[in-house]
């Protein structure tokens, strides 16, 4: 990423990023190039040593700046060569679970990393934690959503060196994160067969921005009284440009559809 362009925001108090696995090995960046030239002649030319700064406030607006960082973010995962997701979902809906069993499978083939948002504890870092998969825990405090500035962080604590696939599973949440490009190529929604048929309808500009929605924990649609053909009936009608495939973690179906899916992403050596 250019240090250069737009700076990170602070980050939001309570927030910190944990590298669990796959830490990178290299110091923190420190100033730019340009940036520590200027304070340096600033420095030399003062006979007291002191400088004055003086600090512009561009006013960019909120979701403009993120905009702007994320699209540093995709430059960064481009120029590495790595093909990033952005997993969103209500809490529960199975991302973290669908990550262990992708790691185990697909992982094991194709270099992966993964970036895990939580409010708070690192437990589904942990969930996830592989020798072969660099793993970073993103713990927003009261943020209830991963944005551009957090992602630059996190995807720099861990070694990137060979990774092809960068897995983001979002905070749990259908709203915030709608509005937050993270730098991703691919944004994945997934809607659980424990939740309502009419979640698309309800939640509709994270459907409508979704590339692939998942249709998860298709295993126990029957027992619950889900009905799948409403539920693909409005992930149809609003979100009609998503590829959707139907799974379940637990028994393996539709496991290979996505497996074939996040294979046709994977940039080849």
């Amino acid at each position: 990423m250019n240090p250069e362009s737009t700076p990170l925001a602070p980050a939001p108090e309570g927030y910190r990023i944990n590298p669990l696995s796959g830490a990178a090995v290299s110091a923190a960046r420190g100033l730019a190039g340009p940036l520590s030239a200027e304070i340096t002649a600033a420095l030399s030319a003062s006979p007291r040593g002191e400088v004055s700064v003086r600090s512009a406030d561009l006013n960019l607006p909120l979701l403009e700046k993120n905009d702007i960082l994320a699209e540093r973010n995709r430059g960064y995962f481009l120029g590495r060569g790595l093909v990033a997701l952005n997993l969103v979902s209500s809490p529960g809906a199975g991302k973290t679970t669908l990550l262990e069993h992708t790691l185990d499978d697909f992982g094991r083939q194709t270099k992966c990393a993964v970036l895990v948002g939580d409010l708070e504890t690192d437990n589904d870092g942990r969930r996830l934690h592989r020798p072969h998969a660099p793993v970073a825990q993103i713990t927003t405090g009261t943020v209830c959503h991963l944005d551009a500035g957090m992602i630059a962080r996190a995807a720099e604590s861990i070694n990137l060196d060979g990774v092809k696939v960068l897995f983001i599973e979002n905070v749990g949440n259908l709203v915030c994160p709608a509005s937050f490009d993270l730098g991703e190529q691919v944004r994945v929604v997934l809607l659980s067969t424990t939740e309502g048929e009419d979640k698309p309808l309800k939640y509709p500009p994270i459907f409508k921005s979704a590339h692939v929605v998942l249709l998860t924990k298709i295993d126990v649609a029957d027992a619950l009284g889900f009905d799948r053909a409403l539920a693909v009936e409005n992930i149809r009608r609003i979100a009609p440009q998503a590829r959707l495939i139907q799974l379940s973690a637990r028994s393996g179906e539709g496991l290979p559809e996505w497996y074939d899916f996040l294979r046709s992403l994977a940039p080849r050596s």
